[in-house]
């Protein structure tokens, strides 16, 4: 390998022939919510690394080819078995006292030769040019035991810390090799470095064997130990590590005793979680999907104002930085452990995503769920006027506003779990979600009509075309799944309020307004003129009689509409707007009750677009829905039709039928068309690494779950949906969730075969015994064979499937 191998190798977006793409295979396998115990696997060739190889052959690729992988330019090489497994074990002996085991397998029929170089580093805060940021050091030990290299910490925040390793086997010393993490500005800019031992010294001692690039006196703010050796075929090399703030003469004395007992305890744990009925594949898909999750966790350090400025021993920022990107978002300071979607991929939090990440998260430590939904609410996160912060390369754009449904939910899972609610945690939260709705009311509803734009909305290329983009006559796009999305905004803050309601009832007027900004959101969408008759005036609501389903329009400047008749996910997002009032609820909150009584008797034009406050419902339970049972019916009728959005495994984001005909619309003197992409998008829109065009998302598959329950939990037997469309199989709305359910988890569960259909073709991964037991959580699945695309370690929401196979 011409590269020390510190981190994992991947392409950048315009490398990769469908965005980045990391191009190494390391698969998170176990961990426990307080990291006392963690394990993950990186499958390192012996064979040298084809960087150029991979880089070539992508760029030479078109957005329809499929991606050139490296089981593609080292596939000789795999099927040979000449690979290490190189497993990495961490556990805590007290929080300050972390081991680190690395076991290294040669799974070739040869021995081969291997350099395991573990690191210790400091992140460079020093060099920025700020004051009073002295530089920390790292300092070798002299006089330790046989074998065993030691490391000394000072720091001027933290307390010392000590770094003890060695090699099992041997007593023999091996070559440590400190330098500074410090930036080669010579080798990158032709100028000279700060210091002269920078942070590719190690690099440059291993692979180059230039001594003289790391420091001779063994101190400096990057270390590693070289440890290396041939490694007979079948056998394996481990390493060992110890970082505490205790000194001790012999720190490896207790370690085998620590790993052993941590891993019990994180046995013990997930034994208690999960449920017989999964076996013995299902519970290792759902602690591997946990895995990724809390793996995935990331310190994150964004201070938009630093950003904004520069750093003093850096070169001045361009003046277009102060009126760019972010440049509104000076009071935003991050400094905090964040879930992010995939460390890779997408090393930065997206405020969407997040909220998917609690759900699972709450399964296994509800604390940090909540910690982490209330850390985007706060004065420094939140925008004074109310907005949440996105992402990072645009903290203004607007995602779908999920996160009242995620606080909503982690509550009530905190709940179950504890057996007491915390309510000072939806209080807390409640507060705070004010402001952001808020600011959606005031700022994403242009025609002031309650009919919402918002943008992509986090489905990227699902639209015409790009909907965030501002259309250039002055019209703009009312949005389906914009208005959808605030109704059902409405309706988890409606639940919230009557829930504090129950402690206190000064939330009962609050809970009001709730129920009538999603009685006008209703009507909007619904907008029908005349009763009884099915007349439909084209260019007002978002629902369209003839088609049974729900498409944007684009309003003119003068009033007019074209409807854009896309059958996407965007016409199914209405049904998310669903929620189910218990009648002992109406009766202890009476004031409450009572305007939902003068709504129905006093606007009954409005309360007819709302299912079903005048009906009671299973167990006299009362809906709230955007649709009714008849547009429910046909909407369903289209959603669970194999030929339009049901596919074996799971709900397509956009219907099948534009595999034949692509849809057209014209817009003034430009044809827009949209075809059926079962697989990665054929343009670059977004970045072109991720696609609504067809693939299967569990984020808002699981939302269709949920909403198919709070249907179910208001009809009962009462209502059958035919499943799939045309098979004259009739279920109830719940047994439609947990088939849907099933469609998701059967992803990665082996079938009948044995065979995980996320891996597709791929014989490596499907049976070879060191391989078909390790899992990948794509951020997105073939809308037809359920391949795994996109980021490879999207857990991410794509750990939700943790949670369905909890059900």
């Amino acid at each position: 390998d011409p590269i020390l191998k510190e981190r994992f190798f991947g392409l950048t977006g315009p490398q990769g022939n469908h965005g980045e793409d990391v191009k190494e295979y390391y698969f998170y396998l176990d961990a426990t919510p307080t990291h006392s115990y963690a394990k993950m696997l990186y499958k390192y060739p012996q064979v040298a690394y084809p960087y150029a190889a991979l880089e070539q052959a992508n760029g030479r690729l078109s957005r329809n080819d499929p991606e050139y992988e490296l089981i593609d330019a080292l596939g000789e090489a795999w099927q040979q078995q000449r690979y290490f497994d190189v497993f990495v074990e961490y556990a805590k002996a007290t929080p300050t006292d972390i081991l680190c085991r690395i076991t290294a397998v040669n799974r070739a029929p040869d021995p081969a030769p291997l350099h395991i170089l573990p690191h210790i580093w400091f992140r460079n805060d020093w060099s920025w040019g700020h004051q009073n940021r002295p530089k920390p050091t790292l300092q070798r030990l002299e006089n330790q035991g046989a074998g065993i290299t030691a490391v000394s910490t000072t720091h001027r925040h933290l307390r010392p810390r000590y770094w003890y390793t060695r090699l099992l086997g041997t007593d023999a010393a091996a070559p440590l090799h400190i330098c500074d993490n410090e930036t080669n500005y010579e080798r990158l800019f032709g100028v000279p470095n700060q210091g002269r031992y920078v942070k590719d010294g190690i690099h440059e001692a291993v692979v180059n064997g230039r001594s003289d690039r790391t420091s001779p006196d063994h101190n400096g703010t990057k270390a590693a130990v070289d440890y290396r050796a041939f490694v007979p075929a079948g056998a394996s090399l481990t390493v060992e590590v110890r970082l505490t703030t205790e000194p001790t003469t012999a720190p490896f004395a207790t370690f085998d005793t620590v790993l052993a007992q941590r891993l019990a305890e994180a046995d013990e744990f997930y034994a208690a979680l999960q449920p017989a009925v999964l076996g013995d594949d299902g519970k290792n898909v759902q602690r591997q999907a946990l895995a990724g999750l809390l793996w995935n966790k990331q310190f994150y350090h964004y201070g938009v104002e630093l950003w904004l400025d520069g750093d003093p021993a850096g070169p001045k920022p361009p003046a277009s930085r102060k009126n760019g990107r972010n440049a509104h978002w000076p009071h935003l300071d991050n400094l905090d452990v964040i879930s992010m979607p995939d460390k890779w991929e997408y090393p930065w939090y997206a405020v969407w995503d997040l909220a998917f990440h609690t759900i699972p998260l709450a399964m296994i430590d509800p604390f940090f769920a909540k910690e982490q939904l209330l850390l985007f609410l706060r004065e420094w996160y939140m925008h004074p006027n109310g907005q949440i912060p996105a992402y990072e390369w645009s903290f203004s754009d607007v995602n779908p506003p999920v996160h009242a449904w995620a606080a909503w939910r982690v509550y009530k899972i905190d709940r179950n779990l504890m057996g007491k609610a915390d309510v000072a945690f939806l209080e807390k939260a409640f507060h705070k979600l004010l402001l952001n709705f808020t600011w959606w009311v005031n700022r994403k509803d242009a025609a002031d009509n309650n009919i919402f734009e918002g943008g992509f909305l986090g489905l990227d290329n699902i639209g015409v075309f790009d909907r965030s983009t501002p259309l250039p006559d002055g019209s703009f796009i009312e949005q389906a799944d914009g208005t959808a999305w605030m109704g059902m905004y409405c309706l988890n803050m409606l639940a919230i309020a009557l829930e504090l309601a129950r402690h206190n009832p000064a939330y009962e007027d609050i809970a009001t307004k709730f129920f009538e900004h999603f009685i006008y959101i209703a009507n909007a969408i619904n907008r029908i003129y005349g009763q009884g008759d099915g007349v439909y005036a084209e260019g007002t609501g978002l629902w369209d009689e003839t088609d049974g389903f729900y498409y944007d329009l684009i309003r003119h400047p003068d009033g007019s509409t074209i409807p854009m008749k896309l059958r996407s996910f965007v016409g199914l997002i209405p049904l998310y707007a669903v929620e189910t009032l218990e009648p002992e609820l109406l009766q202890m909150l009476p004031s409450f009750q009572g305007r939902l009584n003068w709504f129905s008797k006093n606007r009954p034009n409005l309360m007819a677009n709302v299912a079903s406050l005048v009906e009671p419902g299973e167990n006299g339970r009362f809906l709230l829905s955007l649709v009714n049972r008849r547009k429910l019916e046909r909407i369903l009728s289209r959603m669970f039709d194999p030929a339009q959005f049901l596919s074996d495994y799971g709900l397509r984001a956009l219907s099948k039928e534009y595999a034949a005909e692509p849809f057209r619309l014209r817009v003034g003197d430009q044809l827009h068309t949209v075809g059926y992409e079962p697989a990665e998008s054929s343009s670059g829109m977004f970045g072109g690494n991720s696609n609504w065009r067809g693939p299967i998302w569990f984020p808002v598959n699981y939302l269709m779950i949920e909403s198919l329950q709070k249907y179910h939990h208001y009809f009962g037997d009462r209502f059958q949906v035919e499943l799939p469309t045309g098979s004259n199989r009739w279920v109830n709305l719940d047994q439609a969730a947990a088939a849907l359910g099933q469609r998701l988890t059967r992803l990665f569960l082996r079938d009948a075969g044995g065979k995980r259909p996320f891996y597709a073709s791929n014989g490596l991964f499907q049976t070879d015994p060191h391989w078909r037991d390790y899992l990948l959580f794509y951020e997105y699945f073939h809308g037809d064979n359920g391949a795994g695309l996109g980021g490879s370690h999207q857990t991410g929401w794509t750990a939700l499937v943790a949670r369905l196979l909890q059900a």
